[in-house]
């Protein structure tokens, strides 16, 4: 070769490594936008150091494990650390080319790992993984497939047998992805990623990853381009099938999410893309451009399936790089016998030949890369945990692995404090000009919102105390009232009642006037009604103010109802009413105030006495519900009442008018009010069931306990 000829290829190696280069950039701004803000700053800087890690590794160690000297195709052994004279020669010059070239090509898969481990995997453990890759697995299996690429001779074994991996879809990409899958496994996935409530991490930047994937895009073409190692006739060929690779991938893989999701998913249209260009990678030299187009198209959609496996399987890779490196790199490198021209397969291979070569070189990887790395990163994890704490992760890794924030960080993490400790009275500072300050200002807006809110039912809440209190002294008052006033007034009464009775009585004889003895007539019945009102109003102020007392005691239920059955059977005669009194045989002991369950019962025979036509009937029945729940039912055929009139009846001091179809009636509508009180102190439900002109049902239901307590205490 020409001096001439020489330095046009090595111009153009020069060029496309620069440009391979600039994928690195490509991975800052892909991964950096695919993960949460609060890992941003950590991702970048491990993408920055793995290049740092990985240009004195390869130095160091990796290219001479890959293009030393061969020892029986399994590993370099020469060339480590070299040193080339000041200045240089034209033949150290191609050396340092391809040392540049080969260099770039190994940061490009010592990354790919740092996207899948991303926010969870500590700084120190991604050291340590990019410095395994670069100086051991990678050179290692770049060997086997390229080794004699720089010598001329075949020097690895998979080579010797007619491997084909044009610029590195095994090479470089799978082994990377093998790699991340055994650290992904190692490390386990991110906390609120999968399980109970578990759902997809949001990237928080996607238009920063869309510049990262065209990055990639730019800078595949001196990926792929430069493999000739020379500017010969068949780049422009190797230029437009990797466009239209990545076109195609990208395509495919939108069009599947968008038939699966309804929608055309961003992630995915990207991931797509860069499967497609992956997949090329491996054949680009040797297809035809239809057939790159197949290979692209089939790349995005093997990503696609890939990704969507991992999911299931709850394998977390915070960018896809598994499914985008590993899984579209199998298929690139499979798809060399499957469409590349079979002219050019070397050793003279048939097409199902090379297929059975291309399978053992991706089998060789699998089992080399993610053997070794996986059993190196559980002996590391064992004594130096690779995975940073579950306190870090939720901090981010950026405050927590290099003590850096930024303004939205800094706004959020702001919020979270005031969440904690209660206290929203202070405002969030404002960055100006910049969306952080943009989100503070809008923050404060709900703040002032909201603290103008609280102070307005702060002195609500103190009016309502206010009055309140107020309200209770006043009714304090009106008990105190009441007892006092039902003192004075029940002396009097009683007298009235009492004389009324002698009056009529045998002490002064009969009285003859039949006016007169209608006038005490009517003063015995008004003295004993207003005594009644006095008694009802007395006990329901009680129970209102809380100072109703129950004296519970062992009853017998027959002789409850008797007693009232005896007291209500004269009222019932005079009013033309027919009352009739059921008590179920062999019923247990209940657990009740007597005086109350006497009044429950009273109040509920006389308001049916009261609403009962004259020849109308009325049932008392006592019985055990199917659940041993004592029940006391009064069942009537009077007026009965509309369903919207029943809340009126249980009002103190109301009757229903006859506006309402039930006519107004003597009384002060304390009835039902006090008997609901009454039931509910002793845990009872009161149930009505009404219809005018039909009549009406009211049944009491005693809580089970009271029977059960009444029964063990008979047992004991």
């Amino acid at each position: 070769m020409d001096s001439a000829a020489q330095s046009i290829d090595t111009i153009w190696v020069l060029i496309c490594t620069v440009l391979v280069l600039l994928m690195q950039a490509g991975f800052v701004c892909l991964e950096t936008g695919l993960v949460r803000a609060k890992n941003s700053i950590n991702v970048a800087i491990k993408n920055v150091l793995d290049f740092c890690v990985v240009g004195i590794g390869f130095w160091l160690v990796g290219f001479g494990l890959m293009f030393g000297a061969s020892y029986t195709g399994l590993v370099g052994t020469s060339d480590f650390a070299f040193e080339v004279p000041a200045g240089g020669t034209a033949n150290t010059a191609w050396i340092m080319v391809f040392f540049f070239f080969q260099l770039a090509f190994c940061s490009t898969s010592t990354t790919i790992v740092s996207g899948a481990v991303a926010e969870r995997m500590s700084f120190r453990g991604y050291v340590i993984t990019a410095a395994i890759l670069s100086m051991m697995i990678y050179p290692v299996f770049g060997h086997w497939a390229w080794g004699g690429v720089l010598a001329g001779p075949s020097a690895g074994w998979l080579e010797q047998r007619g491997f084909v991996d044009f610029a590195g879809s095994t090479v470089v990409h799978s082994i990377g992805g093998w790699i991340a899958l055994a650290a992904i496994l190692v490390l386990g996935p991110r906390i609120g990623r999968f399980g109970h409530g578990g759902k997809r991490v949001e990237p928080h930047d996607m238009p920063l990853a869309t510049l990262g994937m065209f990055l990639l895009w730019v800078g595949w073409f001196g990926f792929n381009g430069g493999s000739t190692l020379a500017l010969n006739a068949s780049v422009p060929n190797i230029l437009v099938h990797t466009m239209l690779a990545a076109a195609a991938g990208g395509i495919a893989a939108t069009s599947l999410s968008w038939m699966r999701k309804g929608l055309p998913d961003v992630q995915c249209a990207l991931n797509g893309i860069l499967a497609g260009l992956v997949a090329i990678t491996a054949n680009c030299h040797i297809v035809t451009t239809s057939n790159a187009v197949l290979i692209g198209a089939g790349g995005g959609l093997v990503c696609y399936a890939a990704s969507a496996l991992l999911a299931r399987l709850e394998i977390d890779d915070a960018v896809d790089a598994v499914p985008v490196h590993l899984a579209a790199g199998i298929w690139g490198t499979l798809a060399v016998a499957l469409l590349g021209d079979a002219s050019l397969f070397p050793e003279g291979h048939t097409r199902v030949e090379q297929f059975g070569v291309q399978a053992l070189g991706v089998a060789a990887a699998g089992c080399f890369a993610f053997g070794v790395s996986y059993v190196v990163l559980r002996i590391i994890d064992r004594f130096l945990p690779l995975r940073v704490s579950s306190d870090a992760e939720r901090v981010g890794l950026n405050i927590a692995e290099h003590g850096a924030s930024s303004a939205l960080l800094d706004v959020l993490g702001a919020m979270e404090g005031q969440a904690a400790r209660g206290d929203f009275s202070r405002p969030l500072h404002v960055e100006p000009f910049t969306e952080a300050g943009e989100m503070a200002s809008r923050y404060n807006l709900v703040l002032d919102k909201f603290n103008s809110e609280v102070r307005v039912r702060e002195r609500t809440a103190n009016e309502l105390r206010d009055a309140r209190d107020v309200a209770e002294l006043a009714n304090a008052s009106k008990s105190q009232f009441l007892a006092n006033m039902s003192h004075e007034l029940r002396t009097p009464l009683n007298a009235i009642i009492g004389f009324s009775e002698v009056m009529n009585g045998e002490l002064f004889g009969p009285i003859e006037n039949e006016r007169y003895k209608d006038y005490v007539g009517d003063i015995h019945k008004s003295s004993s009604h207003l005594l009644s009102l006095i008694n009802d109003i007395l006990d329901l102020s009680k129970i209102e103010a809380d100072r109703y007392e129950l004296y519970e005691e062992e009853l017998e239920v027959f002789d409850v109802v008797a007693s009232c059955e005896k007291m209500m059977r004269h009222r019932s005669e005079e009013a033309g009413v027919n009352l009739d009194v059921t008590v179920e045989e062999g019923l247990p002991l209940l657990m009740a105030d007597k005086r109350a369950l006497r009044q429950i019962v009273l109040n509920l025979v006389s308001n049916a006495v009261k609403f009962t036509p004259k020849g109308g009937n009325i049932e008392l029945a006592a019985f055990l519900e199917p659940d041993h729940r004592m029940a006391f039912r009064v069942t009537d055929t009077g007026i009965g009442m509309e369903k919207k009139d029943i809340p009126v009846a249980f009002e103190p001091f109301r009757q229903i008018g006859k506006e309402s179809s039930v006519y107004s009636t003597e009384g002060t509508g304390l009835g039902l009010p006090l008997t609901r009180a009454l039931a509910r102190m002793h845990g009872a439900s009161l149930v009505i069931e009404s219809e005018p002109g039909i009549g009406t049902t009211i049944t009491i239901r005693m809580p089970h306990e009271r029977t059960m307590l009444a029964e063990q205490r008979v047992a004991s």
